[in-house]
């Protein structure tokens, strides 16, 4: 059970119920993590403008999954991993490809190149030096892709560590870090 308690969108009201409701609209669901952050209307309302906002960026669907997937890899957040596994999946990526993004390999150059960057963000906690800077570059990735890749770590820290402390319920299929990705 959560260490946070969960709001439930049945019975919510004001700003945590219209959150929900949003959440409900959108998602068709209400999941647990979304459920837990009303607790705090601010803590909801910054996740779905920080994810809402990065979703129209210049990164695709496939790639943010990817770096999803190795961000909670690193973190050992399973709720993110099984979340974003079945999201992965809903975007086009195969077991193949979901196992391989936890382990940094994207399936090509470019996207290795991403993953490759995100984990020394993540290694380094955003001290990346200029040749990790130039090896993404070198792959093809502009200015804006970079500081959306940057984006998308910090994005996926934020809900890792959420989940983390305060041990969500998973409700999605049970995907665990500890698994040999």
């Amino acid at each position: 059970m959560s260490r946070l308690h969960a709001v439930d969108p049945s019975t919510a009201t004001g700003n945590a119920g219209e959150l929900l409701d949003a959440v409900k609209g959108r998602l068709g669901i209400v999941p647990n993590m979304t459920r837990v952050m009303a607790a705090s209307p601010a803590v909801l309302a910054s996740y779905l403008g920080f994810s809402g906002a990065l979703a129209d960026g210049l990164l695709d669907a496939k790639t943010r999954e990817q770096l999803a997937l190795l961000t909670a890899q690193q973190n050992h957040c399973d709720y993110c991993l099984s979340a974003h596994t079945a999201i992965g999946r809903m975007v086009g990526l195969n077991h193949e490809q979901i196992v391989a993004s936890r382990k940094g390999d994207g399936g090509s150059a470019k996207t290795t190149a991403a993953l490759t960057f995100a984990k020394r963000v993540l290694e380094t906690k955003g001290q990346v030096s200029e040749s990790d800077l130039s090896a993404v570059r070198d792959t093809g990735f502009s200015e804006g892709e970079i500081a959306e890749i940057i984006a998308h770590v910090a994005l996926n820290v934020f809900t890792n560590y959420f989940n983390v402390a305060a041990d969500v319920d998973i409700d999605f299929p049970k995907v665990s870090s500890s698994e040999a990705a």
